[in-house]
């Protein structure tokens, strides 16, 4: 038994760690977009679209509006595609379980790196597929690996929050390859080699995660992945009449059960997910305006500064590399009541609403100040900027996940994740009217655009607040049961 409980751990840690790398060095690469644009105008992607125009005092200049429109929609629709396929792939992993999710993920990552490696300047149009399945790929990788976190006990929250941290930071890989690019390294040649990466992907998803899914709370001897060939399933007795249901499927205690008897339709029709949808895609819509349409602020506030452009866009990739540092801190704030005898009646689901509270509000009070420092017209100013949104987007989308994981059903993770992420993507379509109101009718001034989100993102304290006056009615319900039990 010590034997087989060693074994049990170093697998969880070599899953755990390939996870982190997976999600930190491939997943969600295409929010690098800002460091690829840098590198595809020097190989003159869509530089047709650059005219000569004269200004107002007669002399020459290149307009490249039309240029950075186009990149600006290239972006656009990966980032919607990004969340809206996320419904019918959350759809893919509850029905078909890991394994097959995994493997349609592997293999669109893989088609998008090719189809970028093979793209030039005159197949510039590549360039919509192939960012889109990017992102589509990596978003599997991400849905997957979140249910590593249930391997962990007590420090769930930590870990579904570190993952989607490293999938923020992931967005440096695109850094790495204008760094490359710049030291000689083909454009062609760094996709390449991340298409062969896809055979690391397919042999941790044989050895290293489950066919199905990894349960909540772990059974007694529960193990996963293959073995010499073989898959190591325990079966467990569960029900006299089923008593070869496998360890990954069965409901495992009594609260467990309880849980499972909430539908999908009635979480959809919840109060928590609206809010929580509201929470996500007001925020979401800030920072997907902010990564699309970042190259062409600097451009403006370093008045075409090449040299500056390449310096700041170096800066704020940079600081995406801090997302996996950032996440769990919000992942700490959610279980750090696990460790504290919870108050008399309350269930594990209460104190974990509860903890998620400050969650929520600190992520919203980020973005709000994330928001007021990218309106500013200071070129300066924008390191902090960058900071507040690395930090904010780590707080995002890793709550987001956990807060899923805790207000509903586990049963019903994939479909609802997948279902906020969609709804969400949607919302994100304003993205591109609102940059075409920016290079139209505003002349290339965002200041009021960015006042509006800013005052938009103040509807994603509504969430917290909900939340909090629910924690306090069923606190509140508690206390006047033991009165009423004390007096009789």
């Amino acid at each position: 038994m010590p034997e087989l409980e060693s074994k049990f751990s170093v697998k969880r840690g070599l899953t755990f760690i390939t996870g982190l790398v997976e999600c930190l060095c491939f997943a969600g690469a295409v929010f690098g977009w800002a460091s690829l644009v840098f590198v595809l105008k020097e190989e003159g992607y869509f530089s047709s679209m650059c005219v000569n125009t004269t200004t107002v005092n007669g002399t020459q200049s290149l307009d490249c509006s039309a240029q950075d429109e186009q990149f600006s929609l290239v972006f656009t629709i990966a980032s919607f595609l990004n969340n809206f396929l996320t419904l019918p792939n959350g759809f893919l992993f509850d029905r078909f379980g890991t394994t097959v999710a995994r493997l349609f993920g592997i293999f669109l990552y893989t088609m998008g790196t090719l189809m970028v490696s093979f793209s030039t300047a005159a197949l510039g149009y590549l360039l919509f597929p192939a960012l889109s399945l990017l992102a589509v790929g990596g978003i599997l990788f991400l849905m997957t690996n979140m249910q590593v976190g249930n391997l962990f006990g007590s420090r769930r929250s930590t870990i579904i929050t570190l993952y989607n941290g490293a999938f923020d930071s992931s967005s440096a890989l695109f850094l790495i390859i204008k760094l490359l690019h710049e030291a000689g390294i083909s454009l062609r040649g760094s996709f390449l080699f991340l298409s062969a990466c896809s055979v690391a992907h397919i042999l941790r998803t044989l050895f290293l995660l489950p066919r199905n899914f990894i349960p909540y709370p772990l059974p007694d001897h529960y193990t996963y992945g293959m073995n010499c060939g073989k898959s190591e399933t325990v079966r467990t007795e569960v029900a006299t009449n089923s008593p070869h249901k496998t360890a990954e499927e069965a409901p495992l205690t009594k609260d467990a059960l309880v849980k499972q008897e909430r539908s999908f339709r009635e979480c959809v029709m919840s109060r928590f997910f609206v809010w929580h949808l509201l929470w996500l895609s007001v925020m979401q819509l800030r920072h997907y305006l902010f990564i699309g349409t970042l190259n062409p602020m600097l451009q403006r506030l370093t008045a075409g500064e090449s040299s500056l452009v390449s310096q700041y866009t170096n800066a704020f990739a940079v600081t995406q590399l801090c997302g996996v540092l950032c996440a769990p801190w919000n992942g700490l704030i959610m279980d750090r009541h696990k460790s504290k005898p919870r108050a008399a009646g309350e269930t594990e689901q209460e104190a974990d609403l509860r903890a998620s509270v400050l969650s929520l509000f600190l992520t919203a009070l980020q973005c709000v100040l994330f928001s007021v420092c990218a309106s500013s017209p200071s070129l300066p100013l924008q390191y902090l900027t960058f900071i507040l949104q690395v930090l904010n987007r780590s707080f995002l989308y890793g709550g987001n996940a956990a807060f899923l994981s805790v207000a509903f059903p586990s049963c019903h993770f994939g479909k609802l994740y997948g279902l906020v992420m969609a709804l969400s993507a949607v919302f994100s379509i304003l993205q591109y009217p609102c940059f075409a109101l920016v290079k139209g009718a505003l002349n290339g001034d965002p200041l009021y655009v960015n006042i509006a989100l800013t005052l938009l993102s103040l509807l994603a304290f509504i969430h917290p607040l909900s939340v909090y006056l629910h924690c306090r009615r069923l606190a509140s319900q508690r206390s006047k049961s033991r009165d009423i039990t004390t007096s009789s």
